[in-house]
């Protein structure tokens, strides 16, 4: 088992060089529109962008910033297999311009132009982000009506192409058996609420850092794993750092990253090198280890009839025979060749998380 992970520079993000229906799943975050820190990404897009944020006509650039965008869902549209999906990470923005401060709904026109080029509007996630800051309010403070509420989340719209993926052979078939996910993991991930800590960039060129606002790994690695099989490949058309891409890596996914800011991508390519594969590989680690946890805390719950299934690969206890063909695969070796990262993995079940050394002190 192999994948391969490409990131490409488009001053443009111009994916015209990838196939009409080549990309299984998409993940991803764009800038958001009326956020001042991405107003310069924008209006190099468009200069009439910079010129209604200098006239503070707030409305006429938050529709020219989503303009460009929508010429990046129609590429998505178009580079989706019958029955992808796309997980699209957005925030709405708050601004005051010429004295008027308002709310700009950045997940709510994404929404109205994917529905209308085709899309089916599956049932989103969002991804809470509580601040207890002392000074998170907005506006008059304790003085009706000037005070604001805070925007603590931000929206994963599920967009789908097509009706439902199918598998019609038998060797997909078993490929998606062996992609499924644990009983206690559907609960937990299937929820429409997600609260998850955003993370830190740890970027040494400041002009970098403040373009990039990466979400958590967990959550590129949730919906990777919900929404795509083994051997898929994912496209994030706003790659940043790279963090969709890695976890494509982690979970046996091949992916194609497309980047604006050249800079990103040194970023980007030194993530995927040998010295981070126990880190990926504890991720695999970490979701048996889980498991073995909830099998002892439901056995200690219910008693020995807690599980009617055992699990091929592993011979541990799973709740559904959905479980039973669970296969998740540790990475062997990560190669990089140009611009092109390639990673192998181990095609048999490994059971050492009890192992405080790294897995391959142990096998």
């Amino acid at each position: 088992m192999q994948t391969q992970h490409q990131i490409l520079i488009s001053d443009a993000r111009d994916m015209s060089v990838l196939k009409d229906e080549s990309v299984d799943l998409v993940v991803t975050s764009p800038p958001y529109p009326m956020i001042g820190m991405w107003d310069e990404i924008f209006s190099s897009q468009n200069i009439k962008i910079g010129a209604e944020l200098s006239n503070e006509n707030g409305l006429a650039a938050f529709e020219l910033m989503h303009k460009e965008l929508d010429k990046v869902w129609d590429e998505v549209f178009r580079l989706l297999r019958p029955g992808g999906i796309a997980c699209i990470n957005i925030g709405d923005a708050t601004r005051t311009l010429n004295g008027e401060f308002q709310l700009y709904p950045n997940h709510s026109r994404i929404l109205s132009h994917c529905i209308n080029i085709g899309f089916s509007n599956l049932p989103n996630i969002l991804w809470r982000k509580q601040t207890n800051a002392p000074n998170k309010f907005m506006g008059s403070g304790m003085l009706p009506p000037g005070a604001y509420v805070t925007l603590e989340h931000e929206y994963i719209l599920i967009l789908r192409k097509g009706g439902k993926r199918k598998f019609e052979t038998k060797l997909d078939a078993k490929n998606r058996s062996e992609s499924a996910f644990f009983w206690e993991e559907r609960n937990s991930w299937f929820s429409d609420l997600w609260d998850l800590k955003g993370i830190k960039q740890k970027l040494n060129n400041e002009r970098t850092r403040e373009r990039s606002a990466a979400y958590p790994f967990e959550l590129a690695y949730r919906l990777i794993n919900m929404f795509s099989v083994k051997g898929d490949t994912i496209l994030d058309p706003f790659v940043g750092t790279g963090t969709t891409s890695l976890a494509a890596l982690t979970s046996g996914r091949n992916s194609i990253g497309i980047e604006i800011d050249p800079e990103l991508k040194h970023v980007i390519l030194g993530s995927f090198n040998e010295t981070c594969l126990t880190e990926f590989n504890n991720v695999v680690r970490k979701r048996i280890l889980d498991h073995l946890r909830f099998v002892s805390e439901r056995t200690e719950q219910k008693g020995q009839d807690a599980f009617k299934h055992h699990n091929a690969n592993y011979d541990f206890p799973v709740v559904t025979k959905q479980e039973t063909d669970i296969l998740i695969n540790y990475i062997d070796s990560i190669k990089r060749e140009k611009e092109v990262v390639s990673a192998t993995y181990l095609t048999k079940p490994v059971l050492d998380v009890m192992s405080k050394d790294s897995l391959f002190s142990t096998i």
